[in-house]
């Protein structure tokens, strides 16, 4: 369901720039051009607080915190003695004009959004943003794509379509730079429209030269038939359209946020904790209901969010509480207290605050929404006195060990290819069995990087061995036991399996014959080498991991040690199946790095993301 509401939630900016994938910042393409002149003025005094929601699962804890648009006798804010008026910001730059003007102290929006608007709100000291909540990451955008984009390694020189200024730049910004390209690497198709006529999966749909296009669950659904899904052409489908990569397994891409005018913030600290201290706790209440609906499929109480839910979004927006309302807040992962105080406190954290602000920067000034990097600041509110103010049950965040030991294992290899996100490789040395971060650092330091981008996937470190010695082996012992023969001279051979031709660039055949045990008992046994040589690559993959987590470790770099898992692929998968020389056959002795999509049960259940 994710982004059909924020359809409204990030609406179309039809004066934006036109993005162009090498563009600079130009004053008539700025979102102060959008935004137009506006006279900043201190925040209107009032018995009640203005405050902006989005359509977004993540604001159903604000709504249960309130008891509705309007603070509600008996609710967590009310309790907490705050009086709230909750208003719609889905127009993203009349929210921006109301911040500016004193209307409302606050804003509310994905990260990357509050930084393409950053040059402008914190072009006074009074307005300048203080980020004081994430709420929520996502778990339900997509990147669909056709049949030549099998994985991301694919992207370069493809035309994507997507919503101009939407969430989905940020996500593609982030594909962008963990294949280590460019705007210029790609051509945009934009839209002026998420969801719908004219949007990118319209266009997509109607243009085949579209390569790509970043959409919201329902039109992922409409294109492909599911997330694991393959188009059909039928039924509306496009034929052969499937999920590239989605926020499932990017799913430290796309931050929701609150963040507060600083003049506001100095002079109302206490109001500050509150409001984040109740919803940090309705969003405790709320977790736990969906959990239990979840396992029972019934519960009276959250049957009661999502009614509330419907209320105020509308039933044009969530037709029904089961399917559209219950699935508002599936593609919404809540971070709790336990990730908002490791997200704004931790160090070594590539998704935190600090990181995820300097990327959202880059792209503001790099793509032409700002002339100049204005930055926000976070809070310094101290998490100890929210906890108890909100009577928080969770208060330390447990990190580490969310997959199953080994769960890439439990893929065939053809399955594997299939869930492959995107790969890079290094190489080694002959009898190399140690890998210095002086030589690898920044091989590493990506794997460390994607591990955080792509946080709901296994970065498999894969090893590789070079299938030479067990060819001869192989020839040795076939000619031996006089199943193998061969014709015509040296540099020419050709060879025969019991009077068969035998392709020996076929290396899955190979393998199956010697596994057989046709050639056992042979003076040379090719099976003993071919097991040396899995044995080698399995070494060499453990080498690289361990390496991996002592770089994350000494960088002071956090990371989930069982989401580096290590696989030897021995001989299986060679670059050049019959090397003629060391040069190619150094080109098969390298370890790769792929990022894979693992089962749901392969990952430990969480009610947070932290």
């Amino acid at each position: 369901m994710n982004r059909l509401f924020q359809l409204f939630a990030i609406t179309t900016i039809s004066a934006l720039l036109l993005l162009a994938p090498f563009a600079r910042a130009q004053s008539s393409n700025s979102f102060a051009t959008v935004i137009g002149p506006v006279q900043v003025r201190d925040v209107k005094p009032g018995a009640s607080i203005q405050v902006p929601f989005i359509t977004w699962g993540g604001d159903v804890a604000t709504f249960v915190a309130n008891g509705g648009l309007t603070t509600k006798a008996g609710s967590i804010y009310q309790r907490q003695g705050l009086n709230l008026t909750l208003v719609n910001g889905d127009d993203f730059p009349a929210q921006v004009r109301r911040y500016l003007s004193g209307e409302s102290p606050m804003l509310r929006g994905e990260l990357r959004m509050l930084a393409l608007a950053s040059e402008v709100i914190g072009s006074d000291p009074r307005t300048k943003p203080v980020v004081i909540l994430q709420l929520t990451w996502s778990a339900g955008d997509h990147m669909v794509g056709r049949q030549n984009l099998k994985t991301l390694n694919d992207l370069k020189g493809k035309k994507i379509s997507l919503q101009r200024n939407g969430p989905h730049v940020g996500m593609l910004d982030d594909v962008l730079n963990s294949l280590k390209l460019t705007w210029s690497d790609i051509t945009p198709v934009w839209s002026d429209k998420l969801t719908g006529p004219g949007s990118p999966a319209d266009l997509f749909r109607k243009d085949s030269t579209i390569d790509a296009c970043f959409v919201i669950s329902p039109d992922m659904i409409g294109l492909t038939g599911g997330l694991e899904s393959k188009g059909s052409g039928a039924e509306g489908t496009v034929k052969d359209a499937h999920v590239v990569v989605s926020t499932a397994q990017m799913s430290r891409a796309l931050a929701d946020v609150y963040a507060v005018r600083k003049d506001f913030y100095d002079a109302n600290r206490e109001t500050i904790e509150k409001f984040v201290a109740g919803y940090l706790k309705a969003t405790e209440t709320v977790v736990a209901l969906r959990t239990d609906f979840a396992a029972k499929g019934t519960n009276d109480e959250y049957m009661k969010v999502l009614k509330l839910s419907q209320d105020i979004l509308g039933k044009d927006v969530l037709p029904t509480l089961e399917v559209d309302a219950h699935g508002l807040l599936l593609d919404a992962t809540f971070v709790g207290f336990p990730g908002n105080r490791t997200w704004f406190t931790e160090k070594g954290t590539l998704d935190g605050f600090e990181a995820k602000q300097k990327s959202a920067l880059d792209l503001a000034v790099g793509q032409g929404y700002a002339k100049i990097r204005a930055g926000m600041i976070t809070h310094d509110l101290d998490f100890d006195k929210i906890a108890k103010l909100g009577d928080l049950k969770i208060l330390q965040a447990v990190g580490g060990d969310r997959f199953a030991a080994e769960s890439v294992d439990s893929f065939p290899l053809d399955a594997l290819d299939d869930k492959t996100l995107l790969n890079f490789t290094i190489n080694f040395q002959p009898n190399q069995d140690s890998f210095s971060a002086d030589v690898y650092g920044p091989e590493f330091l990506r794997a460390v990087q994607l591990a955080s981008t792509f946080g709901g996937a296994v970065v498999a470190v894969r090893g590789h061995a070079d299938p030479t010695k067990v060819l001869v082996d192989f020839i040795k012992a076939g000619m031996e036991k006089n199943v193998i023969t061969r014709t015509g001279s040296q540099g020419s051979y050709k060879y025969f399996y019991n009077k068969r031709p035998l392709d020996l660039a076929n290396t899955q055949e190979l393998m199956k014959l010697i596994q057989e045990g046709t050639l056992d008992g042979a003076q040379t046994s090719p099976r003993d080498t071919m097991q040396a040589a899995l044995n080698l690559s399995r070494a060499r993959a453990d080498a690289v991991r361990d390496a991996v987590l002592d770089f994350a470790q000494k960088q002071g770099l956090r990371i989930d040690k069982s989401q580096i898992q290590a696989i030897g692929v021995g001989v299986g998968e060679p670059l050049i199946a019959t090397p003629r020389n060391a040069e190619e056959a150094k080109q098969n002795m390298r370890v790769e790095f792929r990022i894979v999509r693992v089962p749901a049960e392969s990952v430990k259940p969480s009610d947070f993301n932290y």
